[in-house]
């Protein structure tokens, strides 16, 4: 199933593999715990105890597409082997592109510190509809393989060079390492003095990947700087943020000279102050981006009804883009504007309002107003785009993964989508999977597109393309999610909820 940049799931593996590979931190269980002040690492171990290292993940032209953070904590025993626990943390936003990925996941891996190999793996994921558990256990029968997580210390300690054989989703591969050139690379973090390596192996092939580059630094811990690789959607980047080490202990102190008096000298001059850069003002309504597949302004109007009664005109509309909370946002608005005479079920000014970054439509707030019969839809939705908690009613929250959608913002943000249909009906490799808040949590919404097929809007020939829409809700699967876009510009033509249907009637731009 198509995974948010990948087209396939061995795709959407790698990725999601290869990031841990910078989730190194080292902690033990209960009772085992040795602290870093008491125990050493090895010489011939890359190991380093109190190691942090953070990393922002980009792709294409975003340059935030999730973050990842890594921790080594301590070293001790786990069931009576010397191990050192490899753990960390990576979350990827929800990201307006041709394609879209979501990963979210935690790995922890003890490992020998002098072989590097794994003792005991354990890993979770929160990228589908349940928290998935994995663990492998090798305590009793050790392994000759590394996984991805152990395979990027080894490859630290080689200086980068050698082929090393991988154990990753019961499957074994060889995984090969090759120095090429010198680069100095500028991140978060400083500058580096770097050696790229060319990484090789038919794990990266089968999953889609190619010109998987690693640039280790060139000092004697290096550092793995940068990684980056291509798809056939585009270039992923994971650079250095940010690197915590353990502080080291103070340096007895030295004795204090005695003041000698010295004959008055002439004071230097104060520096001039260096000119402080004056940030560039401002500017609202600063058109979208054309691969977005809207304008800001628009405005589409819907006839709604329910089993062929007409109820009243839906309006949607990209509003505006201007400051918010201090960050530049698009406001997109759902409002009912007309209501049919006689209709008991909506009401003029009916409204579901959310503010969104420009460029990536994911959410920062959402508010929906409604009357009866629909009042149980009221709610007010706060996202924290760093952490993806998401804050609702009576200060309640729930974790989701960063970039989660609202409803409203979906509608948008699937119109450039890659909705390209599986060539076999059977063999749904094309499925795009989204986060979206609804309620009290986060689902997995699965879009699964068709062929696009004639049909008829106000009684004209439309040429479109049917989504259906899964999304592990029973009551909202219950009403059959559908939407239809219009086949030359992606424009939604017509939405399908139970027995409501709402047909456009109108696209203008109103800014």
């Amino acid at each position: 199933m198509q995974l948010r940049y990948f087209q396939s799931k061995k795709g959407f593996v790698f990725f999601a593999a290869l990031l841990p590979l910078l989730l190194v931190g080292v902690a033990l269980l209960p009772g085992s715990r040795t602290s870093a002040q008491t125990v050493e690492t090895s010489s011939s171990s890359i190991f380093r105890i109190g190691e942090k290292l953070r990393y922002t993940i980009s792709f294409g032209k975003i340059a935030d597409a999730g973050y990842a953070e890594t921790n080594v904590i301590s070293r001790g025993k786990i069931n009576g082997k010397d191990a050192v626990e490899i753990r960390g943390r990576v979350k990827t936003v929800d990201l307006v592109s041709a394609a879209f990925f979501l990963f979210d996941e935690s790995r922890t891996t003890f490992a020998a510190p002098d072989t590097g190999l794994p003792h005991y793996i354990t890993s979770s994921s929160l990228d589908s509809v349940m928290p998935k558990e994995t663990i492998r256990n090798y305590i009793k029968q050790p392994t000759s393989n590394y996984d991805l997580l152990t395979l990027i210390y080894k490859a630290r300690e080689s200086s980068g060079i050698g082929s090393f054989p991988l154990s990753e989703g019961e499957q074994m591969y060889t995984v090969s390492l090759q120095g090429s050139v010198a680069e100095k690379v500028k991140t978060e973090a400083g500058v580096f003095d770097t050696t790229v390596s060319n990484v090789t192996s038919e794990y990266l092939t089968a999953s889609g990947i190619k010109d998987l580059k690693i640039n280790f630094s060139s000092d004697e811990f290096r550092l793995p700087v940068l990684i980056r690789f291509k798809t056939a959607k585009g270039e992923f980047r994971a650079a250095l943020a940010g690197i915590s080490l353990p502080e080291p202990e103070p340096p007895p102190p030295s004795p204090t000279p005695t003041p000698v008096s010295l004959p008055d000298v002439a004071k230097p001059p104060p520096a001039t102050p260096k000119p402080t850069a004056t940030p560039l003002p401002y500017v609202e309504n600063v058109p979208l981006s054309p691969d977005l597949g809207f304008e800001l302004g628009e405005v589409l109007d819907y006839r709604v009804s329910s089993e062929g009664k007409p109820l009243g005109i839906l309006s949607l509309n990209a509003r505006e883009r201007k400051l918010f909370d201090k960050r530049d946002s698009l406001l997109l608005t759902a409002t009912i504007s007309g209501v049919e005479q006689g209709n008991t079920q909506l009401r003029i000014g009916d409204a579901v309002q959310v503010q969104v970054d420009p460029e990536t439509l994911s959410p920062f707030r959402s508010e929906s107003k409604f009357a009866s019969p629909f009042l149980g839809l009221n709610q007010i939705l706060v996202f924290d785009a760093k952490s993806g908690l998401v804050t609702f009613a009576e200060k309640q929250s729930a974790d989701a993964p960063i970039g989660t959608q609202s409803f409203l913002s979906l509608i948008y943000a699937m119109r450039s989508f890659n909705l390209k249909p599986s060539k076999d009906p059977s063999n749904p490799v094309n499925d795009t999977r989204v986060a979206v808040f609804w309620e009290k949590r986060s689902y997995v919404f699965t879009l699964r597109p068709s062929n696009p097929e004639e049909i008829k809007i106000n009684g004209e020939p439309v040429s479109a393309q049917l989504i259906k829409i899964n999304t592990g809700n029973k009551d909202l699967d219950a009403l059959n999610l559908k939407v239809w876009l219009r086949t030359d510009d992606r424009v939604p033509v017509r939405f399908a909820a139970g027995t409501y249907q709402a047909d456009l009637i109108l696209a203008a731009k109103n800014l």
